[in-house]
């Protein structure tokens, strides 16, 4: 009882912004599942608006402001209403999308600036001169359309919302005692200011700012730097759960600091029942995926150089992980539909992000038991495998498939189910996702996919892995 009144107490002061979403205070959402978008603001100002000083800034190594407000890092959080699990969602800063408002497509991290500065102009035309209510009405504006660009790429709706700055990512790590990370090799990269040694490290504050800053001088750039932001978040979700940060009143002093200096949260959260629901999560339960990637040099008629994404393939791969939104039904077969009895397990061997969990909810949606999905050696063709004697299960596979997919025994198929080997002749019947394949804004055929990541096999809250 003594923790819990202190940590309402503790709690009072933080930084709250009406953006219009939430359920009322207590409350579940609806659909099972409570959905949160993570937000990392390259601001210059504190939660309550106040600018960091020049010694901060230079710090920091953030510079000066340079008139848009970008979001750095976003972040789907998906976790049911028992906090029995959950899985973080990346999507990638420069991801090409439609920006609801009349804004076009655009870089998803422009969203928020693009309706602040709007706003701020409208607000302005209007009489309105005081900077903390230009500041507060321009951001509420910012958060909101970023929150509905989110919506409508992943196909959910956002429940809660928390934002964070620079100084408070880096305010955070040290109240929580750094962060254990581990890099594959040495790195030097002066415009983040990462400087790390191959291998181990313990990392915070400033430190920990451009371990996950740094995108230039990394093999993928932004989505290698995606892969930091989510090892690092892994490492810090163990940190909390192992050291018992929430029932310790010295720690949770610390942390909660730190957060109200830093951290804008939208109203109606009850951020300390939220924390208590979610105490008994362990390691293995959070992962860290990516949504799915079609080109990482996707030249854009007005932003430059972009990572191309496919709406309809995203909505998949979220809710493939995330389940049916509140008024969907998912597509359920008949109780006797004979797919049924066959377990269904998908190997990616292309350079197609996502693309095993894509065509996975494709065979489910057709009454396939879903198995797992993993990568594997490139193939150049699609093959189907199947216990000795099971050949007509791996046609239904083959047939739900298309394209004519070669049906072959292999005795290291279990009985009961089918192997599918996706190569790189695979395309996905009409109107699915997961072909990898595109058309620009001129009509013309997208560049090569990506090389291959890792979000078949996701990072989760145990282990440090080491990474670029």
């Amino acid at each position: 009882m003594g923790l819990t009144g202190y940590a309402w107490a503790a709690m009072d002061g933080l930084t709250f912004a009406n953006v219009g979403i939430g359920a009322d205070e207590g409350e579940k959402p609806a659909d099972g599942a409570r959905d949160i978008l993570l937000v990392g603001l390259d601001s210059r100002t504190d939660a309550q608006g106040n600018p960091l000083s020049k010694e901060v800034l230079a710090q920091l190594r953030a510079g000066q402001a340079d008139g848009e407000l970008n979001t750095d890092s976003l972040i789907f959080v998906h976790i049911p209403n028992d906090g029995s699990k959950a899985v973080a969602i990346s999507l990638p800063r420069d991801s090409y999308v439609d920006i609801p408002g009349g804004f076009g497509k655009h870089k998803i991290n422009s969203a928020y600036a693009r309706a602040m500065l709007d706003e701020r102009k409208k607000l302005q035309e209007d009489g309105v001169s005081d900077p903390k209510e230009l500041d507060q009405k321009a951001n509420e504006a910012g958060a909101k359309t970023l929150i509905k660009t989110v919506e409508q790429l992943t196909g959910s709706t956002i429940d809660n919302y928390a934002a964070i700055n620079l100084l408070g990512f880096s305010e955070i790590t040290q109240a929580i005692g750094g962060v254990d990370v581990c890099l594959n090799d040495d790195v030097d990269d002066q415009f983040s200011g990462a400087k790390f040694t191959k291998g181990p490290h313990t990392i915070s504050g400033v430190e920990a700012l451009g371990f996950v800053r740094q995108r230039h001088g990394l093999p993928r750039g932004d989505l290698d730097r995606v892969v930091r932001q989510q090892v690092f978040m892994a490492g810090m979700a163990r940190k909390v759960l192992s050291a018992g940060t929430l029932a310790n009143p010295g720690k949770l002093n610390d942390l909660i600091t730190a957060i109200k200096k830093s951290v804008v949260l939208n109203q109606n959260w009850d951020v300390f029942g939220f924390a208590q629901q979610m105490k008994s999560l362990t390691g293995g339960q959070l992962e860290f995926r990516t949504i799915p990637i079609v080109n990482i040099e996707y030249k854009t008629p007005n932003d430059g150089v972009a990572i191309q994404v496919d709406p309809k393939q995203v909505k998949s791969f979220v809710q493939g992980l995330a389940g049916p939104q509140p008024g969907e039904q998912q597509q359920a077969p008949p109780a006797e539909s004979a797919n049924k009895a066959t377990t269904v397990d998908v190997r990616n061997s292309t350079n197609r992000d996502g693309l095993a969990s894509s065509v996975l909810k494709q065979l489910v949606d057709k009454g396939f038991t879903a198995g797992d999905t993993a990568t594997a050696s490139a193939r150049k063709k699609t093959v189907v495998w199947v216990a000795k004697g099971e050949k007509a299960a791996g046609q239904a596979v083959a047939d739900a498939l298309g394209g004519n997919p070669t049906v072959q025994e292999d005795k290291s198929v279990e009985a009961g189910h089918v192997t599918v080997f996706l190569g790189s002749d695979f395309k996905a019947p009409s109107g699915a996702e997961g072909s990898g394949s595109s058309q620009n804004a001129a009509g013309s055929s997208a560049a090569a996919p990506p090389p291959e990541q890792s979000d078949e096999k996701p990072i989760t809250a145990e282990g440090v892995p080491c990474v670029n």
